[in-house]
């Protein structure tokens, strides 16, 4: 055990974190504020977006729900939480000069972050984004002349062909540098004729990208105090900075919201497979700690680069069928407002049947409330959200079709190197989670913080969906009786048809003569 403990060895030190606008970034700066009082500065990588300034997104950062605990118990931190303009996909970060001379000069901690996370981007995006990026950041860490860890933060799935995933860097099918330059002179036509190939096992271009990211992160590691963090699918808050906490749709969030909103009615998932998740708090804490670790670390080869996978390990036991059980269960007594459907989704691992689900209940409505809206004059949405919703399904698939085993040994030990003090503050593999709280905050953090529904019309949601059971009843009652009034109309129809046809064929003199009286 060191003798310097995790807080304070951050105390006077300043940090670089790109990706601090996201979901887990966020996470990240208000646990550093809140926990390591004595911290420097924060140095938020932040570019322009949609008129506002860097410096204008960061205060309004601060203005979020994830901040409340920071604004209350020590609101001056917030002033030590600075941006910084400049952009992934420019070589230095299309840094300013003084900017690249303070961090130069003052950061020791870098978190790398950064990363587009959509599943369906291309490879052009994509290798932009998660590959280059990186080497840009890479490049930068060169010259701060005072850094002692760099945290790159991956997936646990840019390994995917491999059904156990130790806590290593594994050989890239490519080379970084060669697909980065290919993604720059080949033409959108070229680069999408040979995307299937270069990919290989991967169902996307963004494991790919991010596991080229990680040998391009290995090929630095005798220049740079480096580390690689994995998580798996990362899922809101079990404690801090509030219970539930969540402002991304993306991966099993959205999916709650779509299927409680009746929107998606199947999905293609093995209820039997562990659901690979960790909620966000565990995640953020071990990344605080791996880059304490790292930095504590003596005689480190040259050629090692320590990896750790943050998945669920032995402190959350569920599969996706439990999942999806609980999810409903606390879908209902907790439920969404203005929902379009009775939420009443199944999962399936049959794609015939899934696809024909999707099919009569998803896109043959969606259609027909667009018909509705086009008549009254109204802005069509449902189809769009419907093909979209579909992207998203086809990419998810691939995780909840199949099973992992992570190896979280380096992450488990990381609870042993800390002190009691350490080890309440960033617990990580040292916290029973409690399932039925848990998927309860869940289902509250989705709607309160991603849906902006407030829980004092929980009561008028719990009535639109009494109305929406019985809407959703008579719909199907009425629909059996048209599809039995179909049946016999055909059966009717055919009878009447087999009657003529005999009848025909009786008065037929040359038949009739054969057919005995």
């Amino acid at each position: 055990m060191t003798k310097q403990g995790v807080s304070e060895w951050y105390g006077g030190r300043s940090i670089f974190i790109t990706g601090g606008t996201g979901y887990m970034g966020k996470v990240l700066i208000q646990k550093l504020l809140r926990d390591c009082d004595e911290i420097k500065n924060i140095y938020v990588l932040c570019r322009p977006k949609r008129g506002f300034s860097p410096s204008a997104r960061i205060e309004q950062i601060r203005k979020l729900a994830v901040f409340d605990r920071v604004r209350t118990e020590c609101p001056d931190r917030l002033k030590k939480v600075k941006a910084m303009e400049g952009d992934l996909g420019i070589p230095g970060l299309g840094l300013s000069e003084e900017n690249k001379r303070i961090l130069m000069n003052e950061v020791s901690v870098v978190f790398n972050g950064a990363a587009s996370l959509r599943l369906e981007a291309g490879l052009k995006d994509a290798v932009r984004h998660n590959t280059t990026g990186t080497k840009y950041i890479l490049d930068l860490a060169l010259e701060m002349k005072n850094l002692v860890s760099f945290v790159h933060l991956s997936t646990a799935f840019c390994h995917c062909e491999y059904d156990t995933l130790e806590e290593t860097i594994y050989p890239s099918p490519a080379n970084p540098e060669d697909v980065m330059r290919a993604v720059e002179w080949m033409d959108d036509h070229t680069l999408e004729t040979i995307t299937p190939r270069l990919l290989g096992p991967h169902p996307n271009c963004y494991t790919y990208s991010k596991r080229l990211a990680e040998t391009l992160v290995s090929q630095y590691a005798n220049r740079l105090p480096i580390s690689v963090a994995r998580p798996s699918i990362v899922t809101p808050s079990y404690i801090e900075p509030v219970p539930g906490w969540v402002d991304s749709l993306n991966g099993p969030v959205g999916v709650i919201v779509a299927a409680g909103k009746g929107v998606i009615r199947s999905m293609l998932c093995s209820p039997d497979y562990e659901a690979e998740v960790v909620p966000v708090d565990i995640a953020i804490n071990a990344l605080i700690v791996i880059a304490w670790k790292r930095a504590m670390m003596e005689n480190v080869d040259d050629e090692m680069v320590p990896c750790y996978n943050i998945s669920k390990g032995d402190i959350i036991h569920m599969t996706w069928g439990e999942v999806l059980r609980k999810g409903k269960r606390y879908g209902y007594e907790y439920p969404f407002d203005a929902g379009l459907w009775y939420p009443n989704g199944s999962i399936r691992t049959n794609k015939l049947v899934h696809y024909f689900i999707v099919f009569w209940l998803q896109m043959l409505p969606a259609y027909l409330i667009d018909g509705i809206m086009i008549l009254t004059r109204q802005k069509t949405f449902m189809v769009r959200v419907q093909k979209r919703i579909a992207v998203g399904m086809e990419v998810l698939q691939y995780f909840t079709m199949r099973g992992w085993n992570f190896k979280i040994e380096n992450t488990k030990a990381l609870v042993s190197t800390m002190n009691e003090k350490d080890r309440k503050l960033f617990y990580i593999q040292n916290v029973e989670v409690d399932i039925e709280k848990y998927m309860i905050h869940v289902m509250l953090g989705a709607r309160q913080y991603c849906m902006k529904e407030p829980l004092t019309n929980l009561d008028r949601a719990r009535y639109h969906l009494k109305l929406l059971y019985w809407l959703n009843a008579v719909t199907q009652v009425v629909f059996g009786f048209l599809l039995l009034w179909l049946f016999v109309r055909t059966f009717d129809s055919f009878k009447y048809a087999l009657d003529y046809t005999t009848s025909s064929f009786t008065n037929a003199p040359l038949i009739g003569s054969l057919i005995p009286k």
